[in-house]
């Protein structure tokens, strides 16, 4: 069982940064493959980035693609993203999730088996 718990989440300004963290417990998190999801009220949760469980492998969606970036370090047992050049249309939940695996092209939610709670991004115009 893997237990992950978001952080960083907050109100900033468009076009500011922020840096969303994925904290693990229970497994060590470097046989999965880890991915970040995003949802809004009423919408479906969908994909923003995922990457291999050694990190040479990374996969975004094109909404995202040039403004975030999704990192891990597998000592620490830690997944971030870098959020670059917000818009007020990323405002959303923010989820990790983590996969068995090999690819981080598999975008589907219910290809994750593990979730953490989210955290909130409000971006202001």
């Amino acid at each position: 069982q893997v237990q992950l718990v978001e952080s960083g989440g907050g109100l900033v300004q468009a076009g500011g940064s922020l840096r969303l963290s994925c904290a693990a417990s229970g497994r060590t998190l470097s046989s999965y493959v880890m991915g970040w999801f995003r949802q809004a009220p009423g919408k479906e949760r969908e994909f923003v980035a995922a990457i291999s469980w050694s990190g040479s492998s990374t996969f975004y969606a094109d909404s995202v693609k040039g403004r975030f970036t999704i990192s891990r370090d597998n000592v620490k047992n830690t997944v971030y993203l870098q959020l670059n050049s917000l818009k007020p249309e990323d405002t959303d939940v923010y989820y990790c999730a983590a996969r068995t695996g090999y690819s981080p092209q598999v975008t589907g939610r219910s290809a994750y088996a593990y979730w953490g709670q989210g955290t909130q991004v409000t971006v202001s115009s």
